[in-house]
Formats: structure tokens, sequence, C-alpha cells
């Protein structure tokens, strides 16, 4: 049976969820039952922790026993690049980041990361060529603990047009990227973004 590995993303910092035991040997490595989730991601928060391996035999049931700690969001996205190969980039909170945004209801996720790379960014004419790996983050809202489930894929357009930030969802800047440049903005970004990059 082939093992999994998923890693969850807090503060850049990585939560692995594991069904596979060769990982016991590693620093902070519990099994899911006799783990206090809250304290090890106040611990991350802190810096006290660098990462955390969190273990049981069925990943499913891990799974289940992890994300039932926090409120689940679900957000699709893009990685978008036009006919000279570079990629789609937005500048949001000091960051570049991706083009994605919420699910809204009886929205697929498809549908979903289309219309955000639309609205944040004004790029149309979206094909999706393949979906890419799903990223997880937890972040605090209102002070409770959210957990973000995105959906990537790949897109491809011949779209030429202006490119027109989405100033009310914080957007300052929508810029195309070369294979160059990203290597110069990829310091300054997020890990989940990191890991989209290295596919």
């Amino acid at each position: 049976m082939i093992k999994v590995l998923r890693t969850i993303f807090f503060n850049n910092f990585p939560i692995y969820l594991t069904d596979d035991l060769k990982y016991k040997s590693e620093t902070n490595f519990y099994n899911i039952e006799e783990a206090d989730l809250l304290t090890l991601i106040h611990d991350l928060e802190l810096g006290l922790l660098e990462k955390v391996y969190l273990y049981d035999v069925n990943f499913d049931n891990l799974w289940e026993h992890f994300s039932s700690q926090f409120k689940i969001v679900k957000a699709a996205g893009g990685k978008v690049y036009n006919l000279n190969n570079e990629i789609l980039f937005i500048y949001r909170n000091d960051k570049w980041d991706l083009p994605k945004g919420k699910i809204e209801k009886n929205e697929t996720p498809e549908q979903a990361a289309i219309r955000e790379v639309e609205e944040e960014t004004g790029v149309k004419g979206l094909k999706i060529v393949k979906p890419l790996e799903t990223t997880f983050h937890i972040y605090k809202f209102k002070q409770k603990q959210i957990l973000k489930i995105s959906y990537w894929y790949k897109m491809e357009t011949s779209f030429k047009g202006i490119l027109n930030p989405q100033q009310e969802e914080g957007i300052s800047k929508v810029e195309w990227l070369s294979q160059q440049e990203i290597k110069k903005v990829i310091k300054n970004t997020y890990a989940n973004i990191k890991l989209l990059m290295a596919n």
C-alpha cells in the first residue's frame, strides 16, 4: 500500500501528516491520538518548533482527526502560463502570490479557479490544462484556527490585454514573470507557492 505524507503549512512551518513509521526517528514525531494539536500549533507560532510529524496507521483517520480541529475553507486558483511561457503572479500583502480565492456555493473547484483568476487579474481566455498539487495551510482569523484547502490548476491563455489588479482584494500588482524573474521573487512568497513552482 502506498504511504502518504501530506504537508500543511503554518507560518511557513510544515506539519507533516503520515501513515509511514519511517519518520518515527524524526524530531517532534507524535501519534495523533496523543498529540495536543493546539499546543503544537502555538509552539510553531512562537518559533519553538520548526516542524511537526503527526502519525496514525490509518491516514483517513489521521486526516479526519486533524481536520476536525479547524474550520475548513476551500479555495481554488491557477498557475497560468501565457504564450511566452511566463507565469501570472499577483502582489498582495507585501508578498508575491498566485491568483486564487474561495469556492462559492454550487461552484466546482475548476469553475472557481477560472473565475478567481479572471477577477483578480483581468486575464481572459483561460483554459485548464491539468490539476496541480492541492495545498494546505493554517491561519488564525478572528481567534479561530482556519484550515485552508487550495485546489490548483495549470492554465494556459493567449491573452495579451491589460492586466487589472483587483484592488478591493488588496492586490496592488499583477505581472507576467519569466522563469528568471520568478527565481528572484520566489524568496518573497509563501511555502505553498514554492511547492507549486517546484513542480
